[in-house]
């Protein structure tokens, strides 16, 4: 045991953690790449704790990765370098809610429904929701999106404040309460989205808002995925204020009626969801969105408003990855996501469809069609190098059609050091050192998170 880990024992007693089963877990998320365990995992309570490691981590040079509940997707908390996880979940604590402000206060290592249901007691919510059940923490250093964020937007959006802790130690809080703010560097929506490499989000302040008094949910299926990506434009372009628009294509409703016993036409399929103030206000935006879907081959809907039939809708649709994964028992999934406007997405679906059945690669699809934001699972034996060699292709091409598009390599999943070499690509060198300047003068020993988002790898050309 090296002098750092004894001294973190000493420190966290049973709370610093080296059994290699623990340490395997927290060397990976939920996605096909290999794990790379750290060498202890520490439990922080507190703040204070969260600094007090980082120091002792500054003073030796260690890595360190922060850990929330491991369901990112693009390797963000593997310990390429080794060193120290910090994993934040005994620091779950709603510190502060605000109802007549609409926001609120929670340590990072809250989960997303373990908030609704405190939110829930003064009528309020947080509508930020990637599916699985991810912290605040690590939702904010991912810059996490979801289902809802065609009404309600992504956690950039919806964090207003943070406190951190720097690669120094040092305790810093950024943003506030207030609704907008013109003082100085926007310090807060810096660190979201930075994935651990400028600092450990401890705190986050986030709206709330309230909850709708009607809402309504339901399912279109259609004879072509163009035809359902149309409606989606419409939709959008018709002003119709929905919550929610869920695309999932035929490949992917075959698994979902597979796995969660349902009965839904194995076609390109939408799910809507409408909130409103009164139930006559629902009703006319549900009766706008199936009249449009009709004139692009949209079928009957299938509407509900109660609440247990609107569960298990979006259950099934939390559900798909799990869902996806059953088709081809024994594979893993090779998760990625690309965000391209919306007048390109039937388009870049439609092309990424081609690549894959020629790629003869099992590969659902399910998308934010509100926003232009897709996601493929590509079903891989990763102990076969052909497999995996079409699934980077495919990946690729998926990518770089993205960016000609106007798009992005990621529209919610993040970089890790899974996408850290489209970077250039994407923002161009220029930018790209932009970043690295702000990386080495907030973090220059380069403990926080090493490899991801900005690696010292050369880039993909």
């Amino acid at each position: 045991m090296n002098k750092l880990h004894q001294q973190l024992q000493d420190m966290f007693e049973d709370r610093a953690v080296f059994n290699a089963d623990v340490r395997e877990q927290h060397g990976r998320d939920e996605s096909f790449h290999a794990p790379s365990p750290p060498d202890v995992v520490v439990y922080a309570k507190s703040t204070e704790e969260v600094a007090a490691v980082v120091r002792e981590c500054a003073r030796n040079e260690t890595p360190l990765i922060p850990f929330g509940v491991g369901t990112s997707l693009e390797g963000h908390v593997a310990a390429l370098q080794g060193g120290v996880c910090l994993d934040l979940s005994l620091m779950n604590e709603v510190l502060e809610v605000n109802p007549e402000d609409l926001d609120c206060r929670v340590q990072a290592g809250v989960t997303r429904k373990q908030l609704n249901a405190e939110l829930a007691r003064d009528g309020i919510f947080f509508p930020v929701d990637p599916g699985a059940d991810a912290t605040l923490g690590g939702m904010a250093a991912t810059s996490a999106s979801g289902t809802n964020a065609v009404r309600y937007g992504t956690m950039k959006e919806n964090v207003i404040g943070l406190t951190a802790v720097l690669p120094s130690g040092e305790v810093v809080r950024t943003g506030g309460r207030s609704r907008k703010s013109a003082s100085g560097y926007d310090l807060t929506h810096l660190l979201v989205g930075s994935e651990g490499t400028l600092g450990i989000i401890t705190e986050v302040q986030l709206r709330a808002y309230g909850l709708p008094a009607a809402h309504a949910a339901g399912v279109c299926s259609f004879e072509t995925l163009e035809g359902a990506v149309n409606s989606v434009i419409a939709i959008i372009q018709y002003g119709i204020p929905v919550a929610r628009i869920e695309l999932l294509d035929d490949v992917q409703m075959a698994a979902v009626n597979r796995y969660s016993n349902l009965d839904y036409p194995e076609q390109a399929t939408l799910f809507f969801e409408f909130h409103g103030m009164s139930d006559a206000g629902v009703s006319e935006q549900s009766e706008l969105a199936a009249e449009l879907t009709s004139q692009f081959g949209g079928g009957e809907f299938r509407w509900s408003t109660k609440q247990e039939d609107q569960n298990e809708l979006w259950q099934a649709r939390h559900d798909a990855y799990y869902a996806a994964l059953s088709i081809k028992p024994g594979a893993q999934g090779w998760p990625t996501d690309v965000c391209v406007p919306i007048s390109r997405l039937a388009e870049c679906i439609a092309e990424t469809k081609r690549d894959v059945d020629e790629a003869g690669i099992v590969t659902p699809i399910v998308g934010h069609a509100g926003d232009g934001n897709f996601h493929l699972l590509l079903l891989v034996d990763p102990d076969d190098p052909a497999d995996m060699q079409r699934a980077h292709e495919v990946n690729d091409r998926l990518i770089r059609r993205a960016l000609e598009m106007g798009g992005t390599c990621t529209g919610e999943h993040g970089i890790g050091y899974g996408k850290a070499g489209y970077m250039e690509l994407e923002h161009g060198l220029g930018a790209v050192n932009l970043m690295r300047s702000i990386k080495r003068t907030i973090d220059p020993k380069n403990i926080m998170n090493p490899g991801k988002v900005l690696p010292p790898d050369a880039p993909v050309n």
